[in-house]
């Protein structure tokens, strides 16, 4: 469910924060490509922002999804209510409602092309580390 626009400050403060962390999370694994997509002015998308990067491996795949899973439940006391594809690593996906993460193989990336789908959402990356 997305945030109303009349939303009181502290619950985007609060967003913009897990937002921060779960970037800090995939840039602690050396994530790469990562981007934020805010979809909040746009109609009809399954949450307010998205945050995609991708690994260089299944395994790197994996261990960024559950680095993010982990740190984000110890620091801000959140679960995930949803985690997909965490077998196959080639495309994992978090979701918290307000902010889906997408963590990619670096080909199944290229071949699914998400920025490009969400394209009029302001985008904001980040510099790999």
């Amino acid at each position: 469910m997305k945030s109303q626009p009349n939303a009181p400050t502290s619950t985007t403060l609060y967003v913009e924060e897990l937002n921060e962390l779960i970037i800090d999370c995939i840039q602690d694994n050396k994530g790469k490509h990562v981007v934020k997509l805010d979809l909040r002015s746009l109609d009809d998308t399954p949450a307010d922002f998205f945050i995609i990067c991708e690994g260089d491996s299944d395994t790197q795949v994996r261990g960024i999804a559950d680095h993010i899973v982990r740190k984000v439940k110890t620091e801000a006391g959140i679960k995930p209510a949803l985690i997909e594809g965490q077998q196959r690593g080639k495309w994992v996906l978090v979701d918290y409602f307000t902010t889906v993460v997408h963590i990619f193989y670096r080909e199944t990336r290229e071949f699914y092309q998400l920025e490009d789908m969400w394209s009029d959402a302001a985008c904001t990356e980040y510099e790999s580390v």
